[in-house]
């Protein structure tokens, strides 16, 4: 029934000695629990028969011993079972934080991040619920009954069948009721994912909102989803509500069927009042069960709807990842870059984004693309570090196809950086290294001097030890995309790319950037996507890129020449540059 479920074995098998070792201990804990009753009931008709004093205490010692160690193992239960609980919450949110982490791009493309931080709190945690107090009040009410049910049978087996009758009714309403709440808890997860994604947007956009005076705007969407998400918590709670007056009256109509048929039993002298005392007490101690089974119902319902939403993530496949193709000999790339008859699209139902490109970057050259913004020039570059795989065609570094390089060695001598330069909350020096395995503070001055950053930096109240704000909030435009200049500079890649990476640069300081560069990136190959003609002139090569292909190809001076694309972009941007002078 719940298959969602049944892929936590793995967890499971991995701690069953705990498990066991807690099931050992429910078992203990009830059989001490159980033979309490029979303590009393003996203690009831002795004292009926022979009344002393010291009976009495001898009656109350060994109560009060059975629920001690009844109690010392109830506590070892929660120390094996409920410990193993949050043992595997940790070990399926990592399992889930490492998934995640190797999915493609694509993935997060077609995810929101409020989505994604839903999975990983709410689900997870539900799930929790059902490995930890689902499973050891489970095997707590069962334990429970088992050992119960006998001694009834033995005490009074006419007596038992009375107490049992409405039991049937049990079952029945929770039958009912569990399917309603796996449909409404299901609806409750998929809301609240939308409540995360739109508090997570508007954080993030919260620029955007304040500058449109958009405040009340946002309060009231928010509210708006805040009331479909209540609506929807509320639709489950009516569904709740009805299990413990369920149980309640079902263990009421108990206690007076055995209150009736066994009050008229002591009457006609076939029942011992310490029997019927020890019944009610049986009774009383099944009416707990009979509510945990009913909230272990609805808590295995909602571990098995958010399950069901977190396999769908871990059913996600890689797709970019080392495979049998894979050459685990090759342990760096010069950077020598081919393309063969390429082709690229998104999705299959979507039209290519790069058409039959073919083109040759010799190791330690400096080449540009350059085109209207839409043409594929950052699709091309996120092929060569694998962050897409090709649709049609090759991509080869050195003469060997990218998927026989291994992932982690192909990136390794990648330093990209792209168009949206993303800084961590962290200090300015973390997130010049963060691409390193060990910190090297030489490394961080020396980079970011290239970058032109450290004139900048020398004006920050702690220097490199400055902390950014969420994305780099607290620096220019400018200074986040040299940052990330330098991030990828501090990695001494192979290979490095530049996706309009001057864009928020002034032209001087972009001539200081690249004047430095040519010296670091001697003998390395250096790839240059921009809008900007004075960016790449100074290029081996250029490549003009219009829907989808190459459609020019040459240096600055043979692409002037030509009097196509390129030399329309050149004269436009020569006369924006005229134009601003005379403003």
């Amino acid at each position: 029934m719940f298959k969602n479920l049944s892929h936590l074995k793995k967890y499971f098998k991995k701690y069953k000695n705990k498990i066991l070792l807690g099931i050992l201990f429910i078992v203990l804990s009830n059989i001490g629990g159980v033979y309490i009753p029979i303590l009393l009931k003996n203690s009831i008709d002795d004292l009926k028969n022979n009344l002393h004093f010291d009976l009495v205490i001898k009656n109350v010692l060994l109560v009060i011993a059975t629920s001690a160690v009844a109690g010392v193992f109830r506590f070892m239960i929660r120390q094996t079972i409920i410990v193993v609980s949050r043992e595997i919450e940790y070990d399926l949110r990592q399992d889930f934080w490492q998934h995640i982490q190797k999915l493609p791009l694509r993935f997060f493309q077609n995810n929101s991040t409020g989505n994604i931080m839903a999975h990983a709190t709410n689900d997870i945690s539900a799930v929790r619920m059902f490995v930890g107090p689902s499973i050891m009040y489970s095997i707590d009410t069962g334990m429970r009954f088992f050992l119960i049910l006998p001694i009834m049978l033995w005490m009074n087996t006419t007596l038992t069948l009375f107490a049992l009758l409405p039991l049937p009714l049990l079952s029945f309403a929770v039958y009912l009721v569990m399917k309603k709440i796996h449909v409404r808890y299901t609806k409750i997860q998929e809301k609240f994912s939308d409540l995360t994604t739109k508090a997570q947007e508007n954080f993030s956009g919260i620029r955007v909102v304040k500058s449109y005076l958009r405040e009340d705007y946002e309060i009231s969407q928010f509210e708006k989803e805040s009331k479909e998400y209540l609506k929807r918590n509320m639709d489950l709670v009516k569904i709740r509500s009805l299990f413990q007056p369920i149980f309640y009256m079902i263990a009421g109509l108990s206690s007076i069927i055995v209150l009736w048929k066994g009050g008229t039993m002591i009457i006609n002298n076939q029942l011992s009042l310490g029997t019927m005392f020890a019944f009610l007490t049986y009774l009383l101690m099944l009416i707990w069960p009979m509510i945990a089974f009913g909230w272990v119902a609805n808590m295995v319902q909602q571990a098995d709807a958010s399950m069901k939403r977190l396999l769908k993530i871990f059913n996600e496949p890689y797709e970019i990842s080392d495979s049998e193709k894979t050459n685990y000999e090759i342990k760096s790339v010069n950077g020598e870059i081919e393309f063969k008859n390429v082709k690229f699209r998104y999705k299959e139902n979507l039209p290519f984004v790069l058409n039959n490109i073919s083109f040759k970057i010799a190791k330690g050259s400096t080449v540009a693309f350059i085109g209207n913004t839409g043409v594929g020039k950052t699709s091309l570059i996120n092929l060569i570090a694998r962050l897409y795989d090709v649709t049609e065609g090759e991509v080869l570094i050195d003469g060997i196809n990218v998927k026989s390089i291994p992932l982690q060695v192909l990136r390794k001598n990648i330093g990209l950086v792209p168009q949206d330069s993303f800084l961590f909350s962290d200090t300015l020096k973390n997130n010049i290294m963060y691409g390193l395995e060990n910190q090297n503070e030489k490394i961080v001055e020396y980079v970011s001097e290239i970058a032109q950053l450290k004139k900048d930096v020398e004006s920050f109240p702690n220097g490199f030890e400055t902390i950014l704000g969420e994305r780099g909030i607290t620096l220019s435009g400018g200074q986040k995309q040299r940052s990330s200049f330098a991030r990828a500079l501090a990695i001494d890649p192979k290979i490095l790319i530049l996706d309009d990476s001057f864009s928020a640069v002034d032209t001087h300081t972009e001539e200081e950037i690249l004047k430095g560069l040519k010296n670091f990136m001697k003998d390395r190959t250096s790839i240059i996507i921009s809008h900007r003609i004075s960016t790449v002139k100074d290029c081996d090569k250029i490549f003009v890129l219009d829907n989808g292909k190459i459609v020019e190809e040459g240096n600055h001076l043979e692409l002037l020449e030509l009097n196509g694309i390129y030399a329309d972009l050149h004269n436009k941007q020569l006369l924006e540059e005229e134009l601003s002078e005379l403003g």
